[in-house]
């Protein structure tokens, strides 16, 4: 662009092939400027929800939230550039040309939460099916910046450096609007499918309002049905898809779990997805629950996996236990087990988990109805955060048990980092025993021996083990794929003390447990066969999950 004071020539640096004629507006020029600065916020907020729409969607399906954004933000930016050049031999019917980008970004972005989610559902995961939603989408919102520069130009003449600061300063302010809107509003309220919908009929809705309303007396007939059609259907099918969003999850989760789904609630940490029958035995399959679409445990091995946990790490004092996450209880169950355990903090992320597992007749059954134990206090909110405070504020544990998500899932990442483990250490009593799940040490050897090279990093001593006989190999969401290919076989733990020497693998529960001193003993020569050598400890600026 050419920053000329002359209207002339400024004419035709910016769009050399608009009539030259000003456009007839049916307001005066200066509303008519500020009416396509509003078009712009409303389409760049609605641009930026797509973006963290996909980026959210696929974090969710895939996993590795870092490599998800990284993929959709570095291909849409990129794209972007290319629709901005695409755009230059649309500018000489730029009114029109906007309508119809802003019609077919609102069709793709509306529709493309729920077009990955049926891909990953039917087809399983495919990276494909991101990209190409991440291009077009990138594509046509890149498109809309030279229109857009046209259309402001023809309302109003003005300097290019003016044009450009409204213009962009209208965009990051949308941005900005998109970016707050979509956690806070539109992801808790809607939902990711919903949301999207009602994205894209916003989008809609502005593009087409402004072009038809707005510059219609310059459009020809043939242009203004064109218009009219396009963002008809693009409505009409967006509504219907909004229609239609609680059937297609039922048949997706069905799909993805079963048909023995239970009860499916979005909390405000995550999903959470009970399957099987209330009493998790009988006649019907066993109780399973989902986290977010992996599976945290199922009736068939539950049992197995919390005693391997628990019993360990209660061999000693015990009298007060701090048990991080175990929202749904069952790792509780086995820390109440011991009559002179006095008390046990659960500090849990999700109260919603925390009252499905009070209030669920199946996983309150199967949890012994832990929660409502007198001895039992529950705290929610940012483990990290709040371990920082709870040696203070309570005094030291003898026992803490971490029954956590998978260190592999980014959001859990700094959980199993050397920070983490200093902040328990330090909330541990002198000969306090801390145990770890660290994950499937067959499937994900390195992430398992990075969680006990973070432990021994903060000075604590560790005794490794792998339990076998794991049943329950199914997995949705990022590990579903790789689990149907090489199944998980065993559970990782960590045993890890303030003791001069590693902690022994000794427990004395006072009940009968499947976990035998010869268990255990297998379970350590397990996890040796396993070991990578070199393994570094996890950090906060450095994490290695």
């Amino acid at each position: 662009m050419i920053d000329s004071p002359e209207p002339r020539l400024l004419s035709r640096a910016v769009a050399p092939d608009e009539p030259e004629t000003p456009v007839r507006l049916p307001v005066p020029a200066g509303l008519g400027r500020l009416l396509v600065l509003a078009a712009v916020f409303v389409c760049a907020a609605c641009g930026l929800v797509y973006e963290l729409e996909l980026v959210a969607l696929a974090s969710y399906l895939f996993g590795d939230s870092v490599t998800q954004a990284s993929v959709v933000l570095s291909v849409m930016v990129s794209a972007m550039g290319a629709g901005s050049l695409l755009a230059k031999r649309l500018r000489c019917r730029a009114a029109v040309a906007f309508g119809l980008v802003e019609a077919v970004l609102a069709l793709v972005g509306g529709c493309s939460a729920i077009a990955l989610y049926a891909s990953f559902v039917w087809f399983g995961g495919s990276h494909a099916v991101l990209v190409g939603f991440s291009l077009v989408i990138g594509v046509l919102i890149g498109a809309e910046v030279p229109l857009l520069m046209t259309l402001i130009q023809r309302v109003r003449r003005q300097d290019a450096g003016g044009a450009v600061a409204d213009l962009f300063a209208a965009d990051y302010i949308g941005a900005l609007a998109g970016g707050l809107a979509f956690p806070f509003l539109l992801l808790p309220l809607l939902g990711q499918l919903s949301g999207a919908l009602l994205t894209g009929a916003v989008n809609a809705l502005a593009g087409g309002a402004l072009v038809l309303w707005l510059f219609g007396r310059d459009l020809t007939a043939r242009g203004r049905w064109v218009l009219i059609t396009a963002n008809g259907a693009v409505l009409a099918v967006l509504a219907a898809g909004t229609f239609l969003v609680p059937s297609f999850e039922r048949a997706a989760r069905q799909a993805v779990y079963g048909e023995d789904v239970r009860v499916a609630i979005r909390t405000d940490y995550q999903e959470v997805v009970l399957t099987g029958g209330p009493g998790g035995a009988g006649g019907g399959a066993p109780l399973s629950l989902f986290l977010d679409g992996r599976l945290r445990f199922s009736g068939r091995d539950a049992c197995r996996y919390h005693e391997a946990l628990v019993h360990p790490a209660m061999a000693g004092p015990r009298a007060r236990v701090l048990v991080l996450g175990g929202g749904d209880g069952l790792a509780l169950r086995e820390v109440l087990r011991y009559p002179d355990v006095r008390s046990v903090t659960v500090l849990a992320p999700d109260p919603g988990l925390l009252r499905l597992g009070r209030s669920d007749p199946g996983l309150s059954r199967l949890n012994g109805r832990s929660l409502a134990d007198p001895r039992v206090t529950t705290v929610t909110g940012d483990v990290f955060g709040r371990l920082r405070t709870a040696a203070a504020a309570a005094g030291p544990y003898d026992v803490i048990v971490s029954d956590l998500s998978d260190p592999g899932i980014t959001a859990s990442t700094k959980l199993y980092s050397r920070e983490f483990y200093g902040l328990a250490e330090r909330a541990l009593a002198p000969g306090g025993r801390l145990a770890v799940h660290a994950g499937a040490p067959d499937t994900h050897p390195r992430s398992y021996w990075t969680v006990d090279a973070s432990l021994r990093a903060a000075g604590l001593r560790t005794s490794p083990y792998a339990v076998g006989g794991r049943r329950s190999a199914y997995a949705a969401g990022p590990d579903r794929s790789a689990a149907a290919e090489h199944p998980p076989r065993t559970w990782g733990f960590v045993l890890a003390a303030r003791e001069p020497e590693r902690p022994r693998l000794a427990p004395d529960a006072p009940v009968p447990l499947t976990l035998t001193p010869g268990t255990l003993r297998s379970a350590e020569r397990t996890a040796e066969e396993l070991r990578v050598p070199g393994a570094r400890a996890s950090t906060l600026t450095h994490p290695r999950h």
